[in-house]
Order: structure tokens, then C-alpha cells, then sequence
């Protein structure tokens, strides 16, 4: 099903390079099973990261049928700057509960809310605090990314830029994605909930994600904008080896097992996780965490069952050392 935004006039292209549609992504994909093409071990990372009423709160998500949601889930729209996300989960911890009532209304309409809101309906602070704590957690483990995926960032600031001087917006927005199309009248998107859309004067913003390839989230009927968040060109190459750069001469150093294992271990992840994603054996990769504990470079803490392997600040040193 699509819904189609009519376009008359050649559209006015922002950019906004705002975290937080990256961490929404990520969360529909991992936490509520609307998978997008982000890598298992990514899902995996995220979902073990994010506590018990995190994982409550992201439910409605998951329901079939449906993409309809309150305004709450994403209290910053990006409109008129770039939101952090320290901004944009202080603003769910800080929302009165009566506002989301208000958005499930709107929303859904007055009345008692679908099946998968109701929870959300009968405690509004409980579903705040979790849905804050969740963000929280998933920015926690994508932050390392967001940082390593500056270059591919700047470089989509550029194709905006050029695309807009030149006076190519059209052919720029039929090529976000393969699930977008630019037909006769204006923008094809795929929507559970299909619709016709003018876009009238409004200007369109543009946020790109580090999120899976089929990754989309839109919003057509903002009285300001549209806005279209669609997966940045190049992020498939940030789910493989985090760092490329001089991994020659890091291997060199500790040898190619380890400066793999380190250049994984871009967010902390469980010795399950490591030898699945590197497909080690468990007592291999327990003789190579062992060596790179002893250089101080890993630390390892149980968490229950798991044992949690995170780089060090001794590491993080070295590794920015080989990519200058």
C-alpha cells in the first residue's frame, strides 16, 4: 500500500542530521520485530542492552497492521534544527502523562485506544519512563556508530546541497531508497496506512539513518513540513569491521584474530555475540580475550549468565592512533 505526496512546484530540500530517527529505527527493527535489514548482531547488541520496561514500552510497535503512533514517540520533530539525543529523551522524561493521553486521542481517536496502546493509556508515566529508558540504551550502543558514520554523513550534507543548487531535488528524492518512487505527481511512499498528501509551500526535510536498508519513517501531515527519514547511502559498509583503516599494521601489532575482535568490539557485546559475528570458537576467542585482557585493552564483567567484553580507554587510544 502507498500513499502518494502530490508535488506542484519544485520542493524546497532541507537536511537534518538528528540522531534520534536512527534510534527509532533501531528499536522497531530489534525491539518490536519490524525488521528493516539491520545486521542480527546489531539486533541482538541492541535488544540485550535495553532493560525489561524498555522492551514493555516499545510493544505497541510490534503490532501488525499498523503504523500509526502518538506524537510522543518522537516529541522533537525535525523542523527547524538538528536534535540530540540527550534533547530528545529528556523531553519523554519530562512530558506530562496527560500530553500522551492527549496524542493517543488524536491519534486514535477519542475513546479507548487499540489493544496495543492500552497499556500505555492506563499508565502514561510507566510507558514515558520506558520508552526514555529504551532510547537511552539503543543511543548507548549506536553512539560509536553515529561518530564513525561522520564521513558518510557529510558526504549526503554534500549530494543535498549540490542537488538543491542545481535544481535536481526531484531526481534526489526518487533515489533515497528503493522503496520510494518519484512518479508523475510526486512521491510515492509505503505506508500501511495509505493516503493522498499535497505538499502545498511546505518544505520538505530530509534526516538520513544508520538503520537497516529498508529502513523508512515519514511524516506527511506535520503543517510545516514533511519529513522523509530514509537510510544514508554507504551505511552497509559501518555493519562490517568498525575500523578499516590501517588494520594491516594494528594486526601486525596484536595479530589478526585480535585486531578484528577489537575493531568489533565497537559497543560492548557478550562472548555469545563475539563468537557468533566473528564465527570463533568459544574457547579460541576465550585464549584471545584472555591476552587482550592481560595488555589492557578488554575488560570482562558478568552480568548474571553473560560475560560482557568492552574495549578499554587504553584501547580506544590505540585503535585512533591506526586510523590517523
Amino acid at each position: 500500500m502507498w500513499s502518494e505526496l502530490r508535488v506542484s512546484s519544485t520542493p524546497q530540500l532541507h537536511l537534518s542530521i538528528s540522531p534520534n530517527l536512527t534510534a527509532l529505527a533501531m528499536i522497531a527493527d530489534a525491539l518490536a520485530g519490524r525488521r528493516r535489514g539491520l545486521p542480527e548482531l546489531w539486533r541482538r547488541a541492541i535488544a540485550s542492552r535495553v532493560g525489561p520496561l524498555g522492551h514493555e514500552a516499545v510493544r505497541p510497535l510490534a503490532a501488525p497492521g499498523t503504523s500509526v503512533a502518538p506524537d510522543s514517540l518522537v516529541p522533537h520533530a525535525p523542523v527547524g534544527a538538528d536534535v540530540s539525543m540527550q534533547a530528545q529523551i529528556s523531553a519523554l522524561y519530562d512530558l506530562p502523562p496527560e500530553v500522551l493521553l492527549k496524542d493517543l486521542e488524536q491519534a486514535f481517536g477519542p475513546g479507548t485506544p487499540p489493544p496495543h496502546w492500552r497499556a500505555a493509556a492506563e499508565r502514561p508515566a510507566r510507558w514515558l519512563r520506558g520508552y526514555a529508558g529504551a532510547l537511552g540504551d539503543v543511543w548507548n550502543t549506536m553512539e560509536p556508530l553515529w561518530k564513525r558514520a561522520r564521513p558518510l554523513l557529510d558526504r549526503e550534507v554534500e549530494r543535498v546541497g549540490v542537488a538543491t543548487v542545481r535544481g535536481g531535488p526531484e531526481l534526489l528524492l526518487g533515489a533515497l531508497g528503493h522503496r520510494i518512487a518519484y512518479g508523475e505527481r510526486g512521491l510515492l511512499l509505503p505506508r500501511q496506512d495509505p493516503g493522498t498528501y499535497e505538499l502545498g509551500d511546505r518544505k520538505i526535510v530530509l534526516v538520513p539513518m544508520l538503520a537497516g536498508k529498508d529502513a523508512l519513517i515519514v511524516s506527511l501531515d506535520h503543517p510545516e513540513v514533511v519529513w522523509i527519514a530514509y537510510p544514508v547511502p554507504g551505511a552497509d559498509s559501518l555493519w562490517r569491521k568498525p575500523v578499516a583503516p590501517a588494520v594491516d599494521e594494528l594486526s601486525a601489532l596484536v595479530g589478526p584474530v585480535r585486531a578484528d575482535l577489537l575493531c568489533v568490539l565497537d559497543q560492548p557485546m557478550t562472548m555469545s555475540m563475539l563468537a557468533t559475528g566473528m564465527q570463533i570458537a568459544p574457547s579460541g576467542l576465550t585464549y584471545h580475550c584472555d591476552r587482550l585482557r592481560a595488555g589492557r585493552l578488554i575488560t570482562r564483567e558478568r552480568r548474571g549468565r553473560e560475560v560482557w567484553i568492552a574495549r578499554t580507554h587504553r584501547a580506544e587510544e590505540l585503535l585512533e592512533l591506526f586510523r590517523r
